[in-house]
Formats: structure tokens, C-alpha cells, sequence
């Protein structure tokens, strides 16, 4: 069973798109993509610098048209019913609704960017952050994050969990981290699946309130517990309220590994999720399509699994 997983935010990296906007066929789907987001995404995606694409505004629309690119690329010749279903890590639920057809792509297009500006109103009123913990003890970590004030928002498995808040609680984790742990501060411009997104689900639920969702056809896993998810109106629930509650993606990939998971194919811009996946699904193999040349191997992984 091959599994298609889609990136969150900070996979993003100045011109990642380029390799993909030399084919004519991408260039004109990405030019679409950008009219319902109302951004220039292939500027983005080729010329913006890192701290552009950062923006929160830019980086969550920029992120999911290239998955969606991506996706298009990956099942143009039929491949999606070969497919043992799909999954998104944060902002690349967004993604994921669009390849499991819960969610047209210019739906999942004006969504992300209205959750974009969202996010980055809520973020601007507070100087928040967030930071990578690696080798820490779970219980240890959790007692120490509650006395800084800071959430746990990604438990990513593999002895990753990204913590949120103010920066100077972040910096004060970072200089008397516990025993054994590195915090590694990350290049987002907010405390993303916290409490401080709590006006970005406001915004959010209005904008849900105009989309028509239809029900998956592939199967799909939600950050909020793992769980398969085969309602498309409660999968966009579970996208508002995902902005201000915590993204668990170990138990994302624990779910994919009691399914039977033979292989993972992550959408670009691709490379954390893999790279998760090796730590915590030791043996799966797995692709990352980070230019239009990494399909071959994409395909023959779809098409080995099943044989």
C-alpha cells in the first residue's frame, strides 16, 4: 500500500519550483492555482527570496499548489487508484483535501491563502516562534514546556516534537534544554497550533462556511489522532480548528503502518516527511519528488506495490 504524504510549512526554499515551471504543462496549472490564491506563486516559487517565501501569507499557498502540482503530475496516467491513500502534515492537509477530492483545487487554493492571512494576523500580535526538540524525554519535555508557557504543536515522531510561544520562552528552552535534547529555533513567523491561532480559527470558520466538500475517494488520515477520515464536511472541520490544536503526525504514521504501508511518496517540497518516515517506519521505502526528475522513481514504486 503506497501512502502520498504532503509537506507543512518551512519545506519551502528559494526557487524550489523552477525545475517544476520549465514544462509548459506546469507553468499553465500553477497560473491557475495563482489566480484563486490571488498570488503571484511562480515568483515565488522561482525568484523570492527565503525571507519572502517565510511569510506565512506566501509560504502556505506557495507550499500546497506545489503539491498539488505535484500530485497531478504524480496520477496523470491513472495511478491514483493504485494509490492506498493520503495524508498531509499541517498545511498539507489543505493538499491532501484537494488530492482526495474533498476539495476542488481552487477551493483548496482560496482556503489556504485565506488561512495564510489568517494565521499571519494572529501572529503578528504577539512575538511567537517555534523550535524543534530533538532526544528529548516526552514527560521531561512536557513538564518543562508548561513551566515556560510554551505548547507542544508538531509531535512528529522519530523523537521530534516542535514546541511553540513567545520567544523568549523559546530562547529560554533553547539555553537550559533538557537533559540529552536539541532545540533548533525554526524559520516560521508564528506560534502555528497554539492557542495563539485561536482568531485565525474565527476567520476560518467563515470562509468553511462557503465551500461545498465532498466525501473522499481516497483513503485519508486526519493530524488530529490518526484516524481515517471518510467525511468531507468533517475533514473541513477538522482543517479550522487544526490552525490553534496540536499536528500528530507519529500517530499519522503509526496509522499508516497498522494499514500495512509498503511505501511513502512525499509531494513537494519534499524531503521532511521522508525523512521522518525513515525513523519511524524503518524498512518502508520511501520518494521524495522534489523536481519533476524524481517521478520515474515515484512511479515505479506505485507500480511495484502493485504488482
Amino acid at each position: 500500500m503506497i501512502v502520498v504524504v504532503c509537506p507543512g510549512q518551512g519545506s519551502q526554499t528559494p526557487g524550489f519550483l523552477a525545475p517544476w515551471l520549465a514544462e509548459p504543462a506546469f507553468a499553465d496549472r500553477l497560473a491557475a492555482l495563482s489566480d484563486a490564491a490571488g498570488l503571484d506563486l511562480a515568483r515565488h516559487g522561482t525568484e523570492s527570496d527565503a525571507e519572502t517565501i517565510r511569510d506565512t501569507a506566501v509560504a502556505q499557498p506557495l507550499i500546497v499548489a506545489a503539491g498539488i502540482l505535484t500530485f497531478a503530475a504524480l496520477t496523470a496516467d491513472g495511478r491514483a487508484a493504485r494509490l492506498g491513500g493520503i495524508a498531509g502534515h499541517s498545511v498539507g492537509e489543505i493538499t491532501a483535501a484537494a488530492g482526495s477530492g474533498i476539495l476542488s483545487d481552487g477551493d483548496a487554493m482560496r482556503f489556504v491563502a485565506a488561512r495564510g492571512r489568517a494565521m499571519a494576523d494572529a501572529a503578528a500580535q504577539a512575538p511567537t516562534g517555534m523550535s524543534a526538540v530533538i532526544g528529548a524525554d516526552e514527560a521531561v519535555l512536557l513538564a518543562r514546556l508548561a513551566e515556560l508557557g510554551l505548547e507542544p504543536a508538531n509531535v512528529n515522531g522519530g523523537g521530534q516534537i516542535v514546541v511553540a510561544g513567545a520567544l523568549e520562552a523559546l530562547d529560554a528552552l533553547k539555553a537550559d534544554p533538557p537533559a540529552g535534547a536539541r532545540v533548533i529555533p525554526l524559520q516560521v513567523a508564528g506560534a502555528f497550533h497554539t492557542r495563539y491561532m485561536a482568531p485565525a480559527v474565527d476567520s476560518l470558520r467563515r470562509v468553511a462556511d462557503g465551500l461545498a466538500p465532498a466525501d473522499p475517494v481516497l483513503p485519508l488520515w486526519t493530524n488530529r489522532d490518526g484516524s481515517r477520515v471518510d467525511d468531507g464536511a468533517r475533514f473541513v472541520d477538522l482543517l479550522v480548528g487544526q490552525v490553534s490544536s496540536p499536528v500528530r503526525w507519529d500517530l499519522c504514521m503509526q496509522a499508516f503502518a497498522d494499514a500495512g504501508v509498503s511505501g511513502i511518496i512525499e509531494l513537494a517540497p519534499a524531503g521532511a516527511l521522508t525523512g521522518l518516515a525513515k525513523r519511524a517506519l524503518k524498512g518502508v521505502p520511501s520518494v521524495a519528488v522534489k523536481t519533476p526528475d524524481d517521478l520515474a522513481a515515484a512511479f515505479e514504486l506505485i507500480d511495484a506495490a502493485a504488482a
